[in-house]
């Protein structure tokens, strides 16, 4: 049924008015101790025709109050199923009706107004049988400021898809020429992030340099400062993802860090299961992004291996039994080059500590138990690695508005 929410001040006849012009089927009355009895005359003669309920304000002037009550309003309303649902602000102070807007924007609550352009000079009011109704458009509907909240909240939770679909649905609004072009390159580049977090990055660096300068150049056009601060935020954080694109599949310490931060995000979303298990692979990745940078060959692939590499550790390389067989052997494959103090002498050099950190992570059920992982499991191992060595540190975060 259709519901109609009045805010009732000391005159009856505009809100007769919206009673018959909207014929509702439920009346919700917002009043005061003062206009309550106006709200009980219009019940009693026109009660019959439509389900109601009455909220009073104690403070008709406090805007806190009007917004409180409003959202009960709204509450109600929808605890009658409504189909529809129209809040009219004729009546009441302008605090009663700025609280009801401000709870039913984005609501899709259709707002109304009794006036008239024949009004007594002394009061002001409309004069009987001069009234005329005016159904009002909710603004935040026609400029999206329902999606682009939604969106904001989605984007800082780091949930990509919900920004995606905020941004699709923002697309479908009737958009000026440079926001339908904001939008659409926003888009992209969401599509871009969402492709960074699948370790795309060839894929999500092509997006970014499409989208990001489009959408970074109408937001500075706009004037839009937190727009500008993020968009200019992940500008910055470029420089990583083409370094790990022009690396391809080699290991190396930007995208170590890449993986650190992936694992960031997932703790972040409370999965630190696989935040835990990102950092284990981690490990792994630290010695042989450790070694390519200093010895120049790739610890996985012997056609790399130069002239002197110990063949004694070829099996433990290629096929170890676990991490910490490889950082054994990464550790004495240094020394055999004479190298000392290196990173992978010093992963293997905390291999007690390394091996208790671990444990949580192998009883997980990503690994070989049953157990969750807590968030103080990965913080204390990703805390070691961090104060291990400066680039075990993940790359920055993306930044939220």
């Amino acid at each position: 049924m259709k519901v109609l929410i009045l805010s009732v001040g000391t005159t009856r006849a505009p809100l007769e008015e919206a009673l018959t012009h909207h014929a509702p089927g439920g009346v919700i009355f917002v009043a005061s101790q003062q206009t309550y009895p106006v709200a009980a005359e219009l019940i009693r003669d026109y009660g019959g025709s439509f389900r109601h309920h009455t909220l009073l304000m104690e403070d008709a002037e406090s805007l806190l109050e009007a917004y409180q009550v409003a959202v009960k309003v709204l509450k109600k309303a929808l605890e009658w199923e409504a189909s529809a649902i129209v809040a009219d602000l004729t009546g009441g102070t302008k605090p009663m009706a700025a609280g009801l807007v401000l709870a039913l924007t984005g609501r899709g609550v259709v707002f109304s107004y009794v006036g008239g352009a024949r009004r007594d000079p002394e009061t002001g009011r409309v004069l009987p049988g001069e009234e005329q109704l005016r159904l009002l458009e909710d603004p935040t509907s026609r400029f999206g400021l329902r999606e682009w909240g939604a969106f904001v909240r989605a984007w800082n939770a780091l949930n990509l898809g919900v920004a995606l679909a905020e941004l699709n649905a923002l697309l479908q609004k009737p958009l000026s020429p440079s926001e339908g072009r904001f939008y659409r390159a926003l888009r992209g580049v969401v599509e871009a992030l969402m492709e960074w977090d699948r370790f795309r990055h060839r894929e999500a660096l092509g997006l970014l340099k499409k989208h990001l300068p489009v959408a970074l150049a109408v937001a500075e056009a706009w004037g839009h400062g937190a727009k500008v601060r993020v968009l200019k935020g992940l500008e910055e954080g470029m420089g990583a993802l083409e370094a790990i694109v022009e690396a391809g599949t080699k290991p190396t310490f930007p995208l170590l860090q890449d993986l650190l931060a992936n694992a960031e995000r997932r703790a972040a979303l409370g999965r630190y299961d696989d935040a835990l298990a990102r950092l284990y692979r981690a490990l792994e990745l630290a010695a042989e992004a450790d070694i390519h940078e200093r010895l120049g060959f790739l610890l996985k692939d012997p056609r790399t291996w130069p002239e002197g590499f110990p063949e004694t550790l070829r099996e433990r390389i290629l096929r170890p039994r676990g991490l910490m067989e490889l950082l054994e052997a990464a550790f004495e494959l240094d020394l055999a080059f004479s190298q000392q103090g290196t990173l992978a002498q010093r992963l293997y050099g905390q291999k007690n500590r390394l091996q208790a950190l671990l444990a949580r992570r192998h009883e997980s059920i990503l690994a070989h138990g049953t157990r969750p992982v807590e968030e103080a499991d990965y913080q204390r191992l990703r805390d070691f690695l961090g104060d291990l060595d400066d680039r075990l540190r993940p790359l920055p975060p993306w930044p939220k508005f």
